[in-house]
């Protein structure tokens, strides 16, 4: 299997090649379609210049001897050859003479010479044969050039003429070929190191991964980079973190579920082996049903409320359509269903609630308040007060829930929302409650994509306030 690295270093490299050989290509395209027309009329200027000098230098010696003219213009042509240039003399009956440099290839037609001895220009440059990977500037052909006809001490001759590119650019190629070359090397090492800088990460990620698969979470990347690898890193360490969390909150759960269940059964099975001893009096078999009937109702609430969790886990996958539900209308139930335990504990209920309609699951949402109000009565105290008030703040309704009860201490109010967690500690075997009615608020509220916030003080009671979605028409 190829690594991260290897493939980013693989891709890298084969773009930096096709894009070399696709600017290469482009760049000859624009040559041949703009350049060489340029460098063809450029030559062929030089060219005419040359032959105007030769000719004026012939007609100025009219009696001067015809082998000093001729030496003299062979003189001339060296130095023009000597400046750079590759030139070509012939008069087309065997007469050839070169200067400058050396053609490579001397592939000139005898027509072509015919041609110019005739007294047309000839064009090879502009003429010369392209192709996306052909660069004719850099082709040392004789055919490769510009020609025209000149008359040297009476006779006619046929000059042609080419850059030397060698002489001209002969250290300047070489001084760029070792700067691109220098520049691939370093250019290659450099983002061998930066790659690696790259994938570093990734690879840490991956170890990451397996260690948590494994069990592990406690995972530091420690990476400082504020990029999107550097996010990812910090997400990473998050995840692990709430999966963590969560897998500590699985075992908690486990746990205190198979506590909440050992305890009712414990008492059940023990009274129910009192009941079958001889000698056990009509008051306390009485005695022990009535324990044996009470964990039974405590085991049967349990069950109630693990699969009401059940249910609002599958629910918040699915989702629900929500309704109007009349707030006033199930706070005033909710009051009437806790009548007895209200006047049992002399408990004064005020409800200042005007007519709210929330847009949710009528249902669920009466278990909302059943719980925060039978929470309410439950940790107040007998001749205490619970005020319920709600009102209305854009397209949000709210309800608050105040007791004048216990209240809750500061470092014990992010967990009122856990499964299974109990305030009061020495209350935790007698209680009825089993520590699951907030977490069921708190999933309901969250399935309706609203909030569920606490305040409280010791000795002098909480405060729940629930904000929820307006139903809007």
């Amino acid at each position: 299997m190829k690594s991260l690295y290897l493939r980013i270093c693989m891709v890298t490299l084969s773009t930096i090649i096709v894009s070399s050989l696709f600017g290469f290509m482009v760049s000859n395209i624009y040559y041949h379609a703009k350049l060489k027309p340029f460098n063809d009329a450029k030559l062929s200027r030089m060219l005419d210049q040359v032959r105007s000098f030769l000719e004026q230098e012939a007609a100025g010696t009219a009696d001067t001897p015809e082998p000093d003219i001729t030496s003299a213009a062979d003189k001339y042509l060296q130095s023009v050859g000597a400046l750079g240039y590759e030139l070509y003399l012939t008069d087309g009956a065997g007469e050839d003479s070169y200067y400058g440099g050396e053609f490579r290839v001397t592939d000139l037609k005898e027509r072509q010479v015919k041609s110019v001895l005739a007294g047309q220009a000839y064009h090879g440059v502009a003429d010369f044969p392209g192709g996306p990977l052909i660069t004719g500037f850099f082709e040392n052909r004789l055919s490769n050039t510009v020609g025209t006809g000149v008359t040297i001490a009476g006779r006619n001759y046929a000059l042609f003429m080419r850059p030397d590119t060698e002489a001209q650019f002969g250290e300047l190629r070489s001084f760029f070929a070792m700067i691109l070359l220098f520049t691939v090397l370093f250019s290659i090492l450099l983002f061998l190191i930066a790659t690696g800088h790259v994938v570093r990460p990734v690879t840490r990620l991956t170890e990451a991964t397996k260690a948590i698969a494994s069990g592990r979470y406690d995972i530091k990347l420690h990476t400082r980079r504020r990029d999107e690898i550097g996010q990812l890193a910090a997400q990473f360490e998050r995840m692990s973190r709430e999966i963590q969390r969560s897998d500590q909150s699985r075992k908690e759960f486990v746990s205190n579920v198979s506590h909440e269940i050992q305890s009712p059964l414990a008492s059940i099975q023990g009274f129910a082996a009192a009941l079958r001893k001889q000698g056990s009096s009509p008051e306390e078999q009485e005695h022990y049903l009535s324990i044996i009937e009470q964990e039974t109702r405590r085991l049967s609430s349990l069950s109630k409320q693990l699969l009401t969790l059940s249910m609002l886990d599958d629910q918040q996958a699915e989702g629900f359509a929500a309704e109007p539900v009349l707030l006033w209308e199930q706070l005033r139930q909710a009051a009437q269903v806790l009548e007895y335990p209200l006047a049992e504990k002399e408990i004064a209920l005020l409800l200042n609630m005007p007519e709210l309609t929330a847009a949710g699951n009528g249902g669920l949402l009466y278990q909302v308040w059943m719980n925060l109000l039978a929470n309410a009565v439950k940790f107040t105290p007998s001749g205490g007060t619970i005020k319920v008030r709600a009102w209305k703040e854009g397209e949000w309704c709210k309800v608050a829930v105040t007791d004048s009860g216990e209240g809750i201490a500061a470092e014990e109010l992010p967990l009122v929302f856990d499964r299974f967690y109990k305030t009061d500690k020495s209350r935790e075997r007698t209680s009825s409650g089993t520590g699951l009615g907030l977490s069921i608020v708190r999933k309901i509220i969250t399935l309706h994509k609203g909030t569920i916030e606490v305040e409280s003080t010791v000795g002098e009671g909480s405060t729940f306030t629930v904000t929820l979605p307006a139903f809007v028409n």
